[in-house]
């Protein structure tokens, strides 16, 4: 079975990189954007970054700003309408995941209408037609979704979060401009980092992984494990490091899958609207304990690419330990509570089965029963 890379076309990085985005657009023949952003970022000014130099460039374009947290069904079916309203042939998606993955959403529904149910885009959805052509500006480092064919859309009634993997929906353009990220308060720079670095560590033990997205997976792991506090700290060295690393770890798990912390965290944020990266951060060591049996070697590197110091003279119950406790430290250092108080023990059945039906479970390296998810989901109660 041959390994598939997919990347966007083209990517930016760096301070100032969002003044290419009018270039870009003039350059492949656009006539009118959609801008997606979300409310909080058009109050706060931050969208206003690229709307100034869409009117600067004179780029007509839309604003469409009907996004929540957790994108539901009907904030896509909405922006699907805005979208052919406004007459726009590109969509400028501006904000964390929430944005881009209604962007992603809207996109492949405009170009294949016959998937308007929005629910029959989830798993592997036999899309036709790449989606509206993407430029994607992330706010957050941490979802890497300008650079991933996934997205995560919240079934409100249903109480439950699905995932949409279509290579149709990958963006043309990335623009990772670290300036974007300046105005992220602590707790979010926190919560969106232990998110970046669940993708690079379940990356980069899924049952999928290979040598390629190994070394994808172990930079970013390296990048986030040196920077995330310092980024939380404020300090622009570290947010710089963290746009860059949050990236790496998207080009990875993109091609590969993740595992089960992140269908039991989808399932948390579903049922308790938890932030989706204070789940992934809650589950990850947890299930790196139930998975370090059938990892190999590689809690080895992990622990070397997060500083831990002689790695190579530690036997392999040694190394695993030091791999999670490394994980346990910098969540706490940034300060990512481990319990949920939400949690009830009636809810673990829903919430088991949920976790067990999410499209990032099988690719854990390890299966895991109904009676494990509930287990696991008792350790942050």
């Amino acid at each position: 079975m041959a390994n598939r890379i997919m990347l966007n076309e083209t990517s930016y990085h760096g301070s100032g990189a969002i003044a290419e985005i009018a270039s870009e657009i003039k350059a492949r023949g656009f006539r009118k954007a959609f801008v997606c952003s979300d409310p909080d970022l058009v109050k706060f000014g931050v969208t206003a970054k690229v709307t100034d130099i869409l009117e600067k460039a004179s780029i007509p374009y839309t604003l469409y700003s009907d996004i929540k947290a957790n994108p539901t069904i009907e904030n896509v079916q909405h922006g699907v309408k805005a979208y052919t309203e406004a007459g726009a042939d590109c969509i400028v998606a501006i904000g964390g995941g929430s944005s881009m993955d209604t962007a992603k959403a809207i996109g492949i529904i405009a170009t294949n209408p016959e998937f308007a149910d929005v629910r029959s885009l989830e798993g592997t959805a036999p899309t036709k037609n790449p989606c509206a052509p993407i430029i994607a500006v992330p706010t957050t480092a941490g979802t890497a979704a300008e650079v991933t064919i996934n997205y995560v859309i919240t079934d409100v009634e249903r109480k439950r979060k699905f995932v949409c993997v279509d290579p149709h929906d990958m963006p043309v353009v990335a623009v990772v401009d670290p300036d974007m990220m300046a105005t992220m308060p602590k707790g979010l720079t926190a919560a969106t980092g232990m998110d970046a670095l669940t993708h690079a560590i379940e990356g980069y033990t899924t049952k999928a992984a290979w040598e390629m997205t190994d070394m994808f997976h172990l930079k970013a792991i390296e990048i986030i494990s040196r920077s995330l506090r310092d980024s939380v700290a404020g300090k622009p060295e570290g947010k710089t490091d963290m746009a860059l690393g949050q990236y790496i770890a998207g080009m990875g798990f993109s091609n590969v899958g993740l595992g089960i912390a992140h269908s039991m965290a989808h399932t948390l944020g579903a049922v308790y609207d938890t932030p989706h990266g204070v789940a992934c951060a809650m589950m990850l060591p947890i299930v790196m304990e139930f998975n370090a049996d059938a990892t190999g070697e590689k809690y080895r590197e992990i622990a070397r690419a997060m500083g831990v110091k002689g790695v190579d003279s530690m036997s392999q119950d040694e190394y695993r330990k030091a791999a999670v406790e490394a994980v346990k430290k910098l969540s706490a250092d940034v300060g990512i509570p481990a319990k949920l108080e939400a949690i009830k023990e009636e809810d673990l059945d829903f919430l088991a089965k949920s976790a067990a039906a999410d499209a990032c479970a099988p690719g854990n390296p390890k299966d895991a029963s109904i009676e494990d998810f509930k287990a696991l989901f008792r350790k942050i109660m």
